[in-house]
């Protein structure tokens, strides 16, 4: 049974910084893109980060500089570091394994874990 797991959430105040693992179990994440999502109270899922099968990352633009996203293959597990977070980061985080880098198709998806930032 495959299972991704995120965990690393809380509360954390403005300019803090947070790092979230996605632990994946009945796969091999080094064969999967990897992929962070966020969403928060009332709104649409919003993509946060990729990276690819060889390290490749791509971010949006909400989030370019402050977060980091990477991966430990040997762990089976994909980190998201979050840096100089704001109020407006809070939400919902999903991490999903992807066979395509550039997709709208997501094999799996993790639980969510929260992040809410204080001002």
């Amino acid at each position: 049974q495959v299972q991704l797991v995120e965990s690393g959430g809380g509360l954390v105040q403005a300019g803090g910084s947070l790092r979230l693992s996605c632990a994946a179990s009945g796969l091999t994440s080094s064969t999967y893109t990897m992929h962070w999502f966020r969403q928060a109270p009332g709104k649409e899922r919003e993509f946060v980060a990729r990276i690819s099968r060889g390290g490749v990352t791509s971010y949006a633009e909400s989030v370019k500089g402050r977060f980091t996203i990477s991966r430990d293959n040997a762990k089976n597990t994909v980190y998201l570091q979050m840096n100089s977070l704001k109020p407006e980061d809070t939400a919902v985080y999903y991490c999903a394994a992807a066979l395509t880098y550039y997709t709208n198709t997501y094999d799996y998806w993790g639980q969510g874990t929260q992040v809410t930032v204080s001002s």
